[in-house]
């Protein structure tokens, strides 16, 4: 009787967690800051992508958490044009993320099943994979190249950079979320702007320095809740 009893709870609360379930897709708007100060420039966004699962916990109508794991691209372009732009040389810099965000959600009702609502918090990501192009005419002659983007094997927990080198990254970055959207019963509609606190380098060692060399990231995104 118990086993039942435990069974028919455990089916009864699959609807519900699924219901807080949901995948996403969407847009990355990608930059990396050029400046001590944090600015960057426009001409040098990237567009990628970010996909993934994300679970909200149903603390209250008002008040949630969120987490998941997503899928995602960050990274940067530079076009430099002379000659009266007849000769140019381009860079793609495309490194990829798995990422665990963990959000505080605030939440504004509008109406049965749809509210508004805004969002903060860290997030904590892992390099995984990435290419870097480069494209070049020259007097008439072109040229591309592509590489793998390398990652060093730094421990994040200590201050030393392990494995650090000019032509690698560092395997992980720390930075916060801030976000808005509105919520449907079918759908989740999201805008997410993503501020790194670590700088890209592996050779850097004092992220709180300047906030040159970090990630800048917005995203738009879709979300299709699971089992409604």
């Amino acid at each position: 009787m118990k086993k039942l009893l435990l069974a028919v709870c455990i089916a009864a609360s699959i609807p519900t967690f699924a219901q807080r379930t949901y995948v996403q897709g969407g847009v990355n708007l990608a930059n990396i800051t050029k400046t001590n100060s944090g600015e960057t420039e426009d001409n040098n966004l990237l567009p990628s992508f970010n996909v993934g699962i994300m679970h909200r916990f149903g603390l209250s109508p008002v008040l949630d958490l969120e987490s998941g794991l997503l899928f995602t691209g960050h990274g940067s372009k530079a076009d430099t044009y002379f000659n009266n732009g007849n000769d140019y040389v381009k860079t793609r810099f495309h490194p990829l993320y798995f990422e665990v965000p963990l959000n505080i959600l605030l939440k504004f009702p509008l109406a049965p099943s749809t509210n508004i609502f805004v969002n903060a918090g860290p997030y904590a990501a892992i390099g995984v994979a990435g290419k870097s192009k480069r494209e070049s005419r020259i007097l008439g002659i072109t040229s591309s190249s592509e590489s793998n983007i390398k990652f060093s094997n730094d421990d994040p927990f200590t201050s030393e950079q392990d494995d650090a080198a000019y032509d690698k990254l560092k395997r992980f970055d720390f930075g916060l979320n801030f976000g808005t959207g509105v919520s449907f019963r079918q759908v989740i509609l999201k805008v997410n702007y993503g501020l790194g606190l670590t700088k890209i380098n592996s050779t850097e060692s004092n992220n709180n320095a300047d906030d040159k060399n970090k990630y800048r990231t917005l995203s738009f995104s879709v979300g299709i809740p699971i089992g409604k």
